[in-house]
Order: structure tokens, then C-alpha cells, then sequence
């Protein structure tokens, strides 16, 4: 027997926060990463900075998303505008 379920309904009211909290710890790793980089041989520095530009492209990312989400919210969440 299958159980029906009915998918969740789209909150995305906690959206924005939730990216700027997730912009903030990606941040924090950034940060945290280079202060590693002291310790590092140059093959691990290498990787450490490969990551961390990928972990700002995820920043630059998050934040446009960010203005999405915050455009939406004054807009009611309304897409006929």
C-alpha cells in the first residue's frame, strides 16, 4: 500500500535570511581557510585558494540571489509584474 502525500507548500518567506546566513558562515570559511594557509605546504595553499574562489562565486551567487528574493518579498511574491 502507497501513501499519498501532499508536497509542502513553497515558503520562501525566510528566503533572504536564509542566504545571508549562508553568505555570512561562507564568509567565515573563507576566513578560516586562509588563516590555515600559513600551515600549509604550497600544494594544499593551491587547493585552499581554488576552493575559496569558488566559495566567492557561490557569495556572489547567493547574493544576487538574495535581491531576487528580497524583489519577490516587496512584490507579495506576485509574478505577473
Amino acid at each position: 500500500m502507497t501513501k499519498h502525500t501532499k508536497p509542502n507548500p513553497d515558503d520562501r518567506s525566510d528566503n533572504v535570511e536564509k542566504l545571508q546566513s549562508m553568505v555570512q558562515n561562507t564568509i567565515e570559511n573563507i576566513e578560516e581557510a586562509q588563516d590555515s594557509m600559513a600551515f600549509a605546504n604550497s600544494e594544499e595553499r593551491e587547493r585552499i585558494e581554488a576552493k575559496n574562489l569558488r566559495r566567492e562565486e557561490s557569495i556572489n551567487a547567493m547574493r544576487n540571489e538574495i535581491k531576487d528574493e528580497a524583489q519577490a518579498r516587496e512584490n507579495n511574491y506576485r509574478y505577473d509584474q
